[in-house]
């Protein structure tokens, strides 16, 4: 953002720190205004015609900008995808401890990517794999819904479920 000499428009539509117009002004006539009240001018459009200045206090005003990113990174949530994989042949008790897994993602707010691999001749089964991915997503309903349908992508299937409400 361009302040006080870094401007280099020669007329300027000028607004002074109440937001009130002073009308079109010289460069040097609204750095000189802007001095005697021991403010900057700050170029906020610069591609209107005239340019418009405003006449504040650029390091107060920085310093709220940046007030307001640091609230705003505070209140982002970044979502984190797990991913618990599967075979189509997979065993009751290898199951039930990759849901249990999948069961603490989503309480922790994470989603969670199920994918069935597929290896040999297991890809001629695909309904196999889907059905692995049905049972997964009826264990976990009470916590997560599922965002993406059962779907093929090379050798793998996925399914991905996200956590039905942030933390409760």
């Amino acid at each position: 953002m361009n302040v006080n000499e870094k401007i280099r428009a020669r007329e300027v539509r000028l607004i002074d720190s109440n937001g009130d117009q002073l009308g079109v002004k010289s460069r040097n006539e609204a750095l000189d205004i802007a001095g005697k009240r021991n403010l900057d001018l700050v170029l906020v459009a610069p591609n209107a015609k005239p340019p418009v200045c405003r006449i504040m206090d650029f390091g107060k005003y920085r310093f709220e900008q940046q007030k307001k990113e640091k609230e705003a990174r505070k209140k982002q949530k970044v979502i984190n995808v797990k991913e618990v994989r599967f075979t189509p042949g997979i065993g009751d008790h290898d199951f039930e401890t990759k849901l249990k897994n999948a069961r603490k993602f989503l309480e922790k707010g994470d989603k969670v990517k199920a994918a069935v691999r597929f290896r040999g001749r297991a890809i001629t089964h695909k309904e196999l794999g889907k059905e692995v991915l049905d049972r997964f997503a009826e264990e976990v309903k009470d916590l997560g819904s599922v965002e993406t349908k059962p779907k093929m992508e090379g050798r793998n299937m996925f399914m991905m479920v996200a956590p039905l409400n942030e933390k409760k």
